[in-house]
């Protein structure tokens, strides 16, 4: 419901913004090809066939201006670069039956492996970024004389104990890969203004395209004949599009839990106030209804054991009496943990031994990037 209503307010806001634009410029075509059909005696019909076999001749790779070739080993390489990377420029696509088919088994296989990859990349990236503000935070405590400087020998204080569980905040993660993301993107834009001909806002608005893999095609670089230093370009256009892919995509994974922290803080705000309220009106229903305190103190889920140990509830339930939202909430979430458990263990050919190493480390159930980044950002820790 939430994407939904962002879609509509998106809507609105563009079709606001850019409707005036295609109006003036659909007047303005119109304009111009009723005066070229007029100076040069052409009828609209011939006019519009010729400029519909134009239309097709595009779709091919054919431009009125020279471009590389779109089908030689390089530019057949960009291309599959923008399929696998889902970014899809659009630019070049196949045109003959083989060639659709072809893409249909390859895409399948190449978008997995590269989701696969930026998955991993994910991975060790947050690792690098946890035990770079780990080290910074150990750091600026013993300074401050709150631990001793031989904590690293392993000097087993309580403060070396309570550090073992310290986790690097996700607003801080999100602010570091703001900042590498700009500065990728300002400097892929500095190389781009002068070679491409655009204008740094205009390198800018591209940067963001082709790294978030929304890939509109109206700005495509790498697309003429010949460039100044053609080679170095080349390597450098790519070296910046897989560094700005990695970081937008881990970028928008941790901007992710931002969301999912918010949207829970505002559910528990409305959950604790629609509660009062039902609890009110089943008080007066009902007199042996399960309120949510006593189903939280008197339930012991365990997720690594499948188990869900109840004490009073059992009885309380087989009699027929009425169970609270949340209790049956809780109920299918343990069930969700429980199913992710599941597929993760078939996934890997073997059930899964959860050690005290592997609970401090992550990867506590669940599959793709969340799990990725599960239980190692303090905000995803499973005692939140």
């Amino acid at each position: 419901v939430l994407i939904v209503l962002y879609m509509l307010c998106g809507a609105a806001v563009f079709s606001a913004i850019e409707l005036p634009s295609e109006r003036a410029a659909k007047a303005r075509w119109a304009q111009r090809l009723e005066g070229f059909a007029r100076r040069h005696n052409l009828s609209r019909a011939e006019l519009r066939r010729f400029l519909r076999a134009y239309e097709e001749a595009s779709v091919a790779g054919i431009r009125v201006d020279d471009v590389r070739p779109r089908w030689d080993f390089t530019g057949a390489f960009y291309f599959v670069g923008t399929v696998v990377s889902t970014i899809g420029f659009g630019m070049t696509t196949p045109a003959t039956v083989g060639g659709k088919i072809f893409l249909i088994f390859y895409g399948l296989i190449g978008c997995a492996g590269t989701i696969l990859f930026f998955n991993l990349f994910l991975e060790r990236l947050i690792t690098v970024i946890a035990y770079v503000m780990k080290s910074c935070h150990e750091r600026q405590l013993r300074r401050k004389g709150v631990l001793p400087h031989d904590s690293r020998r392993g000097s087993g204080g309580s403060e070396v104990d309570s550090l073992a569980g310290w986790k690097p905040s996700v607003y801080y993660v999100m602010l570091i890969l703001c900042v590498a993301s700009l500065i990728i993107s300002c400097c892929a834009s500095a190389m781009y203004t002068p070679i491409e001909g655009w204008s740094y806002f205009d390198s800018l608005y591209f940067c963001f395209v082709a790294f978030s893999t929304i890939g509109f095609g109206d700005l495509v670089s790498s697309q003429n004949v010949q460039y100044e230093s053609q080679g170095l370009y080349r390597f450098g256009n790519f070296v910046f599009i897989l560094m700005g892919v990695c970081c937008i995509y881990s970028l928008f994974n941790v901007i992710s839990i931002v969301i999912k922290q918010s949207i829970n803080w505002i559910l528990k705000k409305l959950d604790c106030r629609c509660c009062h309220r039902c609890q009110r009106k089943l008080f007066r229903s009902r007199r042996n209804v399960v309120m949510p305190g006593n189903v939280r103190s008197r339930r012991n889920i365990s997720i690594e054991t499948d188990i869900i140990n109840e004490s009073d509830t059992d009885g309380r339930r087989l009699s027929g009496e009425m169970i609270s939202m949340k209790d049956f909430l809780a109920s299918n979430k343990v069930s969700l943990a429980i199913m992710q458990k599941q597929l993760s263990e078939t996934a890997n050919g073997y059930p899964r031994q959860m050690s005290s190493n592997s609970k401090q480390n992550g990867f506590s159930g669940g599959v793709g990037a969340l799990a990725i980044m599960n239980n190692r950002l303090a905000e995803t820790s499973v005692d939140r």
